[in-house]
This record gives structure tokens, sequence and C-alpha cells, in this order.
């Protein structure tokens, strides 16, 4: 159950969670923007320094190893992703990296991450980051990157914010009512990007070759996925991995979800393309409508 002062501080003002089991890695050297460009499905070296992108590694039939967040410094690049998405992530670093000017260090342990997640992140901080997500500026506690929801803080162990913290719980609703994917709960490594709706935030058209790039351009230009990202409201509250059903036929299965307090019992899913917003689908034995994302409150 989420509590209701948690809820109304990550929707009204701003709370903070403490997401340093993220993977963090610093990426320097003369080749790393190339390097990095042939391995990530954005552009990196179109990046300016104090702005970032999301981005995704790929297999090379263009399905999803991981996700991350990248930054450019004036002489370096950030990446961070989930902790399940380390692995990935060293593994490119370290093979792909190889008899090239580009040197990393793993920090994950050494750095933490803070999110301040709320309409008065900004508010909390000595300097604000500028506006579009994944710029950030430097400031007295660390680095401040711009989120969806907020301000992503990247600094030293220990470092305190004057901000409450919130429950996972409370910042994961947020999230979910934005409509936004998780790698290990929406998305995992049988996910291709426009499956996942994040062609837009993740992948650039216009860029050289990347590890994958011609299934997700194919797919892009000629195809139609057979899955979207949808969002579920519910009758009743579901379990993650709880099938859905419409008509007779399996469509797919529950991913994050969460009871809002402001929105009652939601989900997010990856469901074939047949079941449209407006769909009824079963989940768990309970009617469930099928709904665009990011969830309205009308």
């Amino acid at each position: 159950m989420i509590a209701t002062s948690h809820y109304e501080l990550v929707t009204e003002s701003a709370g903070l969670v403490d997401r340093s089991e993220r993977a963090k890695f610093l990426v320097r050297g003369s080749e790393a923007a190339d390097f990095l460009q042939g391995q990530v499905s954005n552009d990196v070296e179109a990046l300016e320094p104090g702005s970032g992108c999301y981005a995704t590694v790929l297999s090379h039939k263009g399905k999803l190893r991981t996700d991350l967040r990248v930054l450019r410094g004036d002489d370096w690049f950030w990446l961070d992703t989930e902790a399940i998405g380390h692995a990935v992530l060293e593994h490119m670093l370290r093979t792909y990296s190889l008899g090239r000017d580009v040197q990393f260090e793993d920090l994950t342990e050494s750095r933490a991450l803070l999110s301040l997640v709320g309409p008065a992140a900004r508010e909390r901080l000595d300097a604000a980051p500028p506006d579009g997500e994944d710029s950030f500026v430097t400031g007295e506690q660390g680095v401040y990157v711009a989120t969806l929801l907020g301000v992503d803080v990247i600094c030293d162990p220990g470092t305190v914010l004057d901000v409450e913290p919130v429950s996972e719980e409370a910042a994961e609703c947020a999230r979910i009512e934005a409509g936004r994917p998780r790698l290990g709960f929406d998305m995992d490594a049988e996910t291709m990007p426009q499956e996942a709706g994040i062609n837009d935030r993740a992948v650039s058209f216009t860029k050289g070759c990347y590890v994958g790039q011609e299934t997700v351009a194919r797919l892009h230009y000629k195809g139609k996925p057979n899955r979207h990202l949808r969002g579920l409201r519910l009758s009743e509250p579901a379990a993650r991995g709880a099938e859905i059903v419409l008509g007779d036929k399996p469509v797919g299965r529950v991913g994050s979800t969460c009871v809002s307090p402001g929105l009652g019992p939601i989900a997010l899913a990856l469901v074939r393309r047949e079941a449209q917003p407006g769909a009824t689908v079963d989940v768990g034995g309970a009617p469930a409508e099928v709904v665009d994302l990011p969830f309205s409150r009308g």
C-alpha cells in the first residue's frame, strides 16, 4: 500500500528515493565519442557538453540488451543503467574498446545517485539543471540531471539532501502514471524499442551504423510491431506477470503495476496489437480497460 503522504510528495511537492544501486561508468579518451556512437542506438556524438540522452544497447536482432542514460561533459561521458544492465555495459566497454583510445571506470560503488521526484524538485537544490530531460548542471552537492519526474543528483555516498525520503513504491507509482517503461519490468531481452514505445527517446534514424540498426530501421520504416506498450485500468489489483486475455486469446502479461491513490489500480503491459486502446481484456479473472499512455485523470 502506497502511503498517501508519500504519493502527495511525489505528485505535488518533492520526495527523495536512493537509486545508488544503478550501474555507473565514466568513459574518457579521444575516441570515446566515436566508440559509443557505434555501440548505442542514439546519437551521442551530437551531444553538447552539459546535455545527455536516453539510449539502448541492442542485440544484432535489434532486441534490447539494456537501456541507459548518456551524459556528455567537456572530456568525458557518463553512463548509468539499471543494476541488471551492469554486466552488459561492462562487457561492451571492456570488449569493444580494445585497441582504441578509450578508458572507463566503474563508479557503481563510489558514486551515489539520489532521485528527487516531484514538481518542486528543482526548488530543493542550489542550482537547477537546464530545461530538457537529461540536461545537467554542476551544483554544491554534485551533478544535477533533469528527469521526466524531477532531478537526479549524482553525488558522493553519504550526501544528505534537504528532501523528505519517500518509498520506492510511491516513486514507481509516479513512473507508471507517466507511462514510462522500466527495464526488467516492462521490457526485456525479447523487446524491440518500437514495441516499448521508446523509439522517439532512444533511437536515432539519422546517425551512422550501430549494433541492431538494420532490424530497428526496417521495423520503423516498413513494418508493424506485433506488440505495443499500453496502460491498463484495472478493476482490481493485479500481480506482475498476470496473463492478459482478449476474448479467448492471451495477448500479454502485466508489467509494472500499482494501486495509485489518484487513479486506482493501474498497470503497464506489452500487449499484442489487436488489444487496442478502448478494448476490454481479462486480467486474472477481472475486467480491465486498455488505454493510451500516459494515464489520464479524465
